[in-house]
């Protein structure tokens, strides 16, 4: 029984697994993943690479997530997952791919610009 381990990053949540062989128990931070993630399209999120490739219900999985909101916390935990499967079997990466299950999400919030009220709102024009 080997644990294999992985991290994904979303925005500015980092998630870091622990996938071992189980009967299916998604624990995030402590609490189990439908307590941390209460919704059911981030429930649906977090169990995506396992749907895709068919593996719900087989593994244990440990998260430790941190930063971010919620949602980049499912979506980074997503990548975590999608990684981990691909490490212990490689034959299941095309799967994934195709959903884009294991391409990192670069968008990141854009930095707020001096002289301005945000990244680009501009202060209200007044020509008189």
């Amino acid at each position: 029984m080997t644990t294999t381990n992985t991290s994904g990053r979303r925005k500015t949540a980092v998630a870091r697994i622990y996938l071992v062989e189980g009967n299916g128990d998604i624990i995030v931070n402590g609490k189990d993943y439908k307590a941390y993630f209460p919704t059911l399209p981030l429930q649906f999120i977090v169990n995506q690479s396992l749907q895709v490739t068919d593996l719900l219900g087989k593994f244990d999985i440990s998260v430790n997530v941190m930063g971010g909101g919620i949602t980049g916390q499912a979506e980074a935990v997503r990548l975590a997952i999608a990684k981990a499967i691909v490490e212990r079997d490689p034959e299941k990466k095309p799967a994934l791919k195709a959903k884009s299950l294991m391409t990192r999400d670069s968008r990141m919030v854009e930095r707020k610009k001096p002289g301005r009220k945000k990244a680009r709102k501009r202060f209200q024009f007044s020509k008189r």
